[in-house]
Protein backbone atom coordinates (compact mmCIF):
# COMPACT_ATOMS: atom_id res chain seq x y z
CA UNK A 1 0.00 0.00 0.00
CA UNK A 2 2.87 2.41 0.67
CA UNK A 3 3.94 2.09 -2.96
CA UNK A 4 0.47 3.07 -4.16
CA UNK A 5 0.35 5.99 -1.73
CA UNK A 6 3.73 7.31 -2.82
CA UNK A 7 3.12 6.77 -6.54
CA UNK A 8 -0.23 8.55 -6.48
CA UNK A 9 1.37 11.69 -5.09
CA UNK A 10 4.53 11.36 -7.19
CA UNK A 11 2.12 11.36 -10.13
CA UNK A 12 0.51 14.53 -8.84
CA UNK A 13 3.80 16.37 -8.28
CA UNK A 14 5.24 15.33 -11.65
CA UNK A 15 2.06 16.31 -13.47
CA UNK A 16 1.88 19.68 -11.71
CA UNK A 17 5.61 20.36 -12.08
CA UNK A 18 5.23 19.65 -15.79
CA UNK A 19 2.48 22.18 -16.24
CA UNK A 20 4.40 24.63 -14.03
CA UNK A 21 7.47 24.31 -16.28
CA UNK A 22 5.21 25.13 -19.23
CA UNK A 23 4.09 28.30 -17.45
CA UNK A 24 0.57 27.39 -16.32
CA UNK A 25 1.30 27.59 -12.56
CA UNK A 26 3.17 30.39 -10.79
CA UNK A 27 6.50 29.81 -9.06
CA UNK A 28 5.14 30.68 -5.61
CA UNK A 29 2.31 28.19 -5.89
CA UNK A 30 4.21 25.11 -7.12
CA UNK A 31 6.25 24.92 -3.91
CA UNK A 32 3.22 23.64 -1.96
CA UNK A 33 2.90 20.28 -3.75
CA UNK A 34 6.68 19.82 -3.81
CA UNK A 35 6.96 20.29 -0.04
CA UNK A 36 3.97 18.00 0.60
CA UNK A 37 5.24 15.17 -1.62
CA UNK A 38 8.81 15.70 -0.45
CA UNK A 39 7.65 15.28 3.13
CA UNK A 40 5.52 12.23 2.28
CA UNK A 41 8.41 10.50 0.50
CA UNK A 42 10.78 11.48 3.32
CA UNK A 43 8.50 9.91 5.92
CA UNK A 44 8.10 6.73 3.88
CA UNK A 45 11.86 6.51 3.29
CA UNK A 46 12.59 6.94 7.01
CA UNK A 47 10.04 4.24 7.85
CA UNK A 48 11.53 1.88 5.26
CA UNK A 49 15.11 2.49 6.41
CA UNK A 50 14.57 2.57 10.18
CA UNK A 51 11.26 0.79 10.82
CA UNK A 52 10.89 -2.62 12.42
CA UNK A 53 10.79 -4.34 9.02
CA UNK A 54 14.02 -2.70 7.76
CA UNK A 55 16.24 -4.98 5.73
CA UNK A 56 18.61 -4.55 2.77
CA UNK A 57 15.74 -4.30 0.26
CA UNK A 58 13.78 -1.70 2.24
CA UNK A 59 16.91 0.38 2.87
CA UNK A 60 17.71 0.31 -0.88
CA UNK A 61 14.14 1.39 -1.63
CA UNK A 62 14.48 4.18 0.94
CA UNK A 63 17.71 5.40 -0.67
CA UNK A 64 16.13 5.47 -4.13
CA UNK A 65 13.03 7.20 -2.75
CA UNK A 66 15.19 9.94 -1.25
CA UNK A 67 16.38 10.83 -4.76
CA UNK A 68 12.81 12.01 -5.39
CA UNK A 69 12.50 13.61 -1.95
CA UNK A 70 15.49 15.89 -2.35
CA UNK A 71 14.49 16.83 -5.88
CA UNK A 72 11.06 17.98 -4.68
CA UNK A 73 12.48 19.88 -1.72
CA UNK A 74 15.05 21.57 -3.94
CA UNK A 75 12.38 22.67 -6.43
CA UNK A 76 10.41 24.20 -3.54
CA UNK A 77 13.50 25.84 -2.05
CA UNK A 78 14.37 27.43 -5.40
CA UNK A 79 10.85 28.87 -5.66
CA UNK A 80 11.31 30.51 -2.26
CA UNK A 81 14.83 31.85 -2.73
CA UNK A 82 14.65 32.77 -6.43
CA UNK A 83 17.63 30.61 -7.46
CA UNK A 84 18.03 29.92 -11.17
CA UNK A 85 18.13 26.15 -10.66
CA UNK A 86 21.65 25.38 -11.88
CA UNK A 87 22.54 23.61 -8.62
CA UNK A 88 19.35 21.58 -8.85
CA UNK A 89 20.24 20.84 -12.47
CA UNK A 90 23.57 19.34 -11.44
CA UNK A 91 21.84 17.30 -8.72
CA UNK A 92 19.48 16.06 -11.45
CA UNK A 93 22.53 14.96 -13.46
CA UNK A 94 23.75 12.95 -10.45
CA UNK A 95 20.30 11.40 -10.04
CA UNK A 96 19.81 10.71 -13.75
CA UNK A 97 23.13 8.88 -13.98
CA UNK A 98 22.42 7.01 -10.72
CA UNK A 99 19.03 5.87 -11.99
CA UNK A 100 20.36 4.34 -15.23
CA UNK A 101 21.73 1.20 -13.52
CA UNK A 102 18.58 1.03 -11.39
CA UNK A 103 16.57 0.86 -14.63
CA UNK A 104 18.92 -1.75 -16.07
CA UNK A 105 18.58 -3.87 -12.92
CA UNK A 106 14.79 -3.52 -13.05
CA UNK A 107 14.89 -4.82 -16.63
CA UNK A 108 17.14 -7.73 -15.67
CA UNK A 109 14.85 -8.63 -12.74
CA UNK A 110 11.56 -8.20 -14.67
CA UNK A 111 9.48 -11.34 -14.82
CA UNK A 112 6.09 -10.00 -15.79
CA UNK A 113 4.05 -6.94 -16.64
CA UNK A 114 4.71 -5.20 -13.32
CA UNK A 115 8.45 -5.83 -13.59
CA UNK A 116 8.64 -4.41 -17.10
CA UNK A 117 6.49 -1.46 -16.06
CA UNK A 118 9.00 -0.79 -13.26
CA UNK A 119 11.82 -0.80 -15.83
CA UNK A 120 9.88 1.67 -18.00
CA UNK A 121 9.37 3.92 -14.97
CA UNK A 122 13.03 4.00 -13.96
CA UNK A 123 14.16 4.49 -17.55
CA UNK A 124 11.60 7.28 -17.98
CA UNK A 125 12.70 8.97 -14.77
CA UNK A 126 16.36 8.77 -15.84
CA UNK A 127 15.50 10.56 -19.08
CA UNK A 128 13.46 13.18 -17.22
CA UNK A 129 16.18 13.90 -14.63
CA UNK A 130 18.73 14.23 -17.42
CA UNK A 131 16.39 16.62 -19.23
CA UNK A 132 16.14 18.69 -16.04
CA UNK A 133 19.96 18.76 -16.00
CA UNK A 134 20.03 20.02 -19.59
CA UNK A 135 17.29 22.57 -18.91
CA UNK A 136 18.60 23.90 -15.60
CA UNK A 137 22.36 23.38 -15.48
CA UNK A 138 23.15 23.68 -19.18
CA UNK A 139 20.40 26.26 -19.81
CA UNK A 140 19.14 24.45 -22.95
CA UNK A 141 15.86 25.85 -24.35
CA UNK A 142 13.84 22.67 -23.76
CA UNK A 143 11.29 23.86 -21.22
CA UNK A 144 8.21 22.98 -23.25
CA UNK A 145 9.26 19.41 -24.12
CA UNK A 146 10.57 18.87 -20.57
CA UNK A 147 7.28 20.10 -19.12
CA UNK A 148 5.24 17.91 -21.46
CA UNK A 149 7.31 14.84 -20.64
CA UNK A 150 7.15 15.58 -16.90
CA UNK A 151 3.36 15.91 -17.00
CA UNK A 152 3.00 12.73 -19.09
CA UNK A 153 5.27 10.78 -16.77
CA UNK A 154 3.21 11.99 -13.83
CA UNK A 155 0.28 10.17 -15.38
CA UNK A 156 1.87 6.90 -16.57
CA UNK A 157 4.57 6.38 -13.91
CA UNK A 158 2.68 7.64 -10.88
CA UNK A 159 -0.94 8.67 -11.00
CA UNK A 160 -2.46 5.67 -12.82
CA UNK A 161 -0.35 2.91 -11.25
CA UNK A 162 -0.62 4.51 -7.81
CA UNK A 163 -4.39 4.59 -8.08
CA UNK A 164 -4.53 1.01 -9.39
CA UNK A 165 -2.33 -0.22 -6.52
CA UNK A 166 -4.48 1.57 -3.95
CA UNK A 167 -7.75 0.12 -5.22
CA UNK A 168 -6.27 -3.37 -5.60
CA UNK A 169 -6.50 -3.64 -9.37
CA UNK A 170 -2.71 -3.86 -9.74
CA UNK A 171 -0.63 -6.07 -7.49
Amino acid sequence: MLTGLVLLFVGAVLFLNGIWIMGYIEDREIAVINVFVGTLTLLVAVYLALGPQADADSIRTAAFTLLFTFTYYWVAWNRWNGADGRGLGWFCFFVGVTVIPIAMQAFADADGTLGYWLFVCWASWAVLWLMFWALLALQKPIAKITGLLCAAQGVYTGWIPGYLLLVGTLS
